[in-house]
């Protein structure tokens, strides 16, 4: 199937690299955001559609609802008479905020889908093998996609969505210890960045296990094997495990709210 008209209600940070990466897929696109402002200027970027939250509603057969949560009851609520109305199948997010039995999709993506390499979990409610297939289709440009059970993706979401935020204080700390040993800022960053590419390619493309991967880089009484003896006795691995920990806890707590 060929979704005729996608619509983006709300678009921030995460809508607007999402709407970016359907645009390239597709120029069918409708914009809506509370700030009439920023539409118009992602709409120019993209050459496609500014319109308002009820034209979003009436016209698109795939919506993405990019508000934050205590937003979405209030706009859904506003937009269920025209939901009702409407005759065919689509796909929305919060079907009973949205007063029917709608085909939900949910999602979690993650920064880096703004460039094309986000890791986007999802999960689906109603939605028929052709649905899925034809939004990961038009949405492919954002990254890599894995569905997931409902109950996992908390879990998830503690590693691919908060993971970004775990990553970049590694990049900044790797940078600082080479500066701290005379390398210039701008290459110390660059080299930091690029490592954890590298690696985290390594990792993806040979399918062998982290901690083998790290073997093979630590020589016998050689430089790599006492970073590594650093950064467990500061208790690196135990500090990871925790975040992600935390963060799932309080994704978990957000949702009984």
């Amino acid at each position: 199937m060929v979704f005729r008209n996608i619509g983006f209600l709300g678009c921030g940070n995460m809508g607007g690299a999402l709407a970016g990466a359907c645009a390239k897929r597709t120029k069918h696109i409708l914009l809506a955001n509370r700030t009439p402002a920023k539409a118009e200027a992602l709409a120019a970027e993209l050459n496609c559609q500014v319109a308002d939250n009820r034209d979003v509603a009436e016209r698109c057969d795939l919506i993405f609802l990019g508000v934050k949560p205590q937003m979405m009851g209030a706009l859904l609520a506003e937009l269920a008479p025209v939901l009702s109305a409407r005759q065919d199948r689509f796909v929305l997010a919060i079907r009973a905020m949205a007063g029917g039995n709608y085909p939900v999709i949910r999602i979690m993506p993650n920064t880096p889908a703004a460039i094309g390499e986000g890791m986007i979990l999802y999960c689906a409610e109603g939605v028929e093998t052709e649905e899925k297939t034809a939004f990961v289709d038009v949405m492919q440009a954002a990254g890599s996609f894995d569905e997931l059970s409902e109950s996992l993706i908390d879990a998830g979401s503690a590693v691919s969505g908060c993971g970004p935020a775990f990553v970049y204080p590694f990049i900044e700390a790797m940078a600082d210890g080479a500066v701290a040993c005379g390398l210039p800022r701008a290459k110390a960053q660059r080299y930091a960045a690029q490592t954890l590419v590298g690696a985290a390619k390594l990792v993806l493309e040979s399918g062998d296990h982290p901690g083998a991967l790290k073997d093979a880089v630590c020589s016998p009484g050689g430089s790599t094997i006492q970073g590594v003896r650093a950064l467990e006795q500061n208790g690196f691995r135990s500090a990871v495990v925790e975040a992600v920990i935390a963060a799932y806890e309080k994704t978990v707590a957000l949702g009984k709210q």
